[in-house]
């Protein structure tokens, strides 16, 4: 049961997919209860474009991504704004401009190729102990962030124009939010890969929704959540050798089936109780009268 745990790429991996996942879970409430699911996945594939932009031009892989990151979002709110241009389009248009770059270049420079699969499906052995300070980083900082400025972000997340009528500044929370989900995308890129950081961000939030209506209940759950994914999937990769970041998204989608099973038994539950209370009310009612 504890072998994996012997080797030393297993622990860091290990360690790395928990963090990951518990960062992701936390910052996914926020994405999700704003309606921005998508952009999960659109900054994911922009950030693959600086990641290779980034390795071209000899740039520190996490403050070229980031800042790609960063940049992208920014553009992204700026055209849906400014342009009256759907969130999605707007996405679409800029995401897909970044990933398309990012392959342009890969195809023109052939020596990133080598870790092409890694960039998109996530590589267990590619996490060192600088991805692990990096990691623990953003954690600490997207921690100190959401503490400075909780009630803003919370007011923005239910209902952004109140919360502008009422003097938060949306405009600074959602540049924060971007940055926030810029580096916890380019931090989850070793373990998870692009194609699977979006899954990661979405599916712990929705299933701490599916087990509570509290809001701070919600945040610490989906990050507990998304740790255990994170730490279950990665141990799971290990004896079915898939890829890392497949079995995470693998291992959360069956605790959503499970979170959505359980979820319908006690809402059934609760309205079958409620049924047997009403038929006894009115027994009680009926007897009454009759005597």
């Amino acid at each position: 049961m504890f072998e994996p745990f012997q080797y030393e790429f297993f622990v860091k991996g290990a360690i790395a997919a928990t963090l990951v996942g518990g960062l992701c879970g936390f910052v996914g409430v926020y994405v999700v209860l704003r309606g921005m699911s998508y952009i999960g996945h659109g900054l994911a594939h922009a950030i693959f474009g600086g990641a290779v932009v980034s390795y071209v031009m000899s740039i520190n892989f996490f403050v070229g991504a980031s800042l790609w990151g960063f940049v992208s979002a920014v553009l992204i709110n700026m055209t849906t704004r400014r342009r009256r241009i759907g969130a999605d389009a707007a996405i679409g248009i800029v995401t897909t401009a970044s990933f398309a770059l990012g392959i342009a270049l890969i195809s023109r420079y052939k020596t990133f190729t080598r870790s092409f699969d890694a960039a998109l499906f996530g590589n267990i052995l590619g996490v060192t102990y600088g991805d692990l300070l990096a990691i623990v980083a953003v954690v600490a900082a997207t921690a100190m962030i959401v503490t400075l400025a909780y009630k803003q972000f919370l007011f923005a997340a239910f209902d952004p124009e109140v919360a502008q009528y009422y003097g938060v500044p949306t405009g600074w929370v959602d540049s924060m939010l971007a940055l926030v989900l810029a580096a916890s995308i380019v931090v989850s890129m070793q373990v998870l890969g692009v194609t699977m950081i979006a899954a990661a961000i979405v599916i712990p939030p929705i299933i701490a929704r599916l087990l509570t209506n509290s809001f701070g209940s919600m945040m610490l759950l989906s990050a507990g959540v998304g740790s255990l994914c994170g730490l279950g999937g990665i141990y799971l990769s290990f004896y079915v050798d898939v890829s890392s970041g497949a079995t995470v998204v693998l291992f959360s989608a069956a605790l959503f089936v499970a979170a959505m099973g359980y979820s319908t038994l006690r809402a059934r539950l609760a309205s079958a109780r409620g049924r047997m209370a009403g038929r006894a009310t009115l027994s009680d009612v009926d007897g009454g009268a009759f005597h």
